[in-house]
């Protein structure tokens, strides 16, 4: 492994091109956020905490990683697209691409030149360096749609992979309607920066620090205060261990509020075919 703060350039360096419509894109919507001391609100904090949840914590975490990338469960056709288009309003690309390039990390965890956003490249290039650039091998529709060709299948996921960001215009509409532009500030920019770092940390955080439990053939570790902020995802070794597994936090310490939710809806019927860990969970 290498350091934290070093990155590490694939084989295939000088081919890379930075991306500046995503550049501008990260970087505008950043200097936005730091408008927000300007316009605060408790309800316009509130707002970016429950939809940081929403989008984040069941549309990501429940719905493109546990439900799509990896099928641990099923939910019928018409939850599954609702859930999907949770994800695609956090702004962390459609289903499609997400999915597609999940599985290729899991595929080739931690190859510097196979791995999206490999670790072994150091810290900022797994966190987000990974995003400014344009690579084709990962970032083209039709090589993502390979690693994710049941979704590519569905009519429905290929106009999300289009038109996604078309959604934050009736998002935004109804945070105005709701609470003017304090509403659209925190409940669309704040809110996309906090779960953009949120879900990056996994890539980053989870597999630098932290206990392992299991070992796995890469450096995924398990980090309590990443699970605080992604729903669970923080438990990484465990889920690298067993990623078409449901539940990621094993232990009884291990909170995992996205099993909570797979939970409820097994509850009432809706999840069905969940798969779960082996009884019991073999440890190093």
């Amino acid at each position: 492994m290498t350091s934290n703060s070093q990155t590490v350039l694939p084989k295939s360096s000088s081919k890379l091109a930075p991306s500046w419509t995503t550049i501008g894109f990260l970087t505008g919507m950043h200097a936005l956020a730091l408008l927000a001391p300007w316009c605060f609100s408790w309800s316009a904090l509130g707002v970016t905490l429950f939809l940081h949840w929403l989008f984040g914590g069941i549309g990501i975490c429940l719905g493109y990683h546990r439900l799509l990338s990896h099928r641990s469960f099923q939910v019928p056709k018409w939850l599954e697209y609702t859930i999907a288009t949770l994800g695609a309003l956090a702004i962390q690309g459609s289903p499609l691409s997400w999915v597609g390039g999940h599985r290729q990390h899991h595929a080739h965890t931690e190859d510097v030149d196979k791995d999206p956003y490999s670790a072994r490249r150091g810290f900022w290039w797994s966190h987000m360096l990974w995003l400014l650039y344009h690579r084709p091998e990962f970032f083209d529709r039709e090589v993502y749609s390979k690693n994710a060709p049941d979704l590519a299948r569905q009519p429905y996921y290929r106009w999300l992979d289009r038109y996604f960001l078309v959604l934050q215009i009736p998002l935004a509409i109804l945070l105005y309607a709701l609470g003017g532009w304090s509403f659209v500030l925190y409940g669309i920019v704040v809110r996309s920066v906090l779960l953009w770092h949120s879900t990056w940390l996994v890539n980053s955080a989870a597999h630098a620090w932290g206990y392992r439990t299991f070992d796995a053939e890469d450096g995924s570790r398990n980090l309590w205060w990443v699970s605080l902020v992604t729903y669970g995802e923080g438990w990484h070794n465990n889920h690298h261990a067993y990623p078409h597994v449901a539940k990621a936090g094993l232990h009884w310490w291990e909170v995992d509020t996205t099993w909570w939710a797979i939970r409820v809806l097994k509850m009432l019927g809706l999840a069905k075919k969940v798969v779960m860990a082996p009884v019991p969970v073999k440890t190093e």
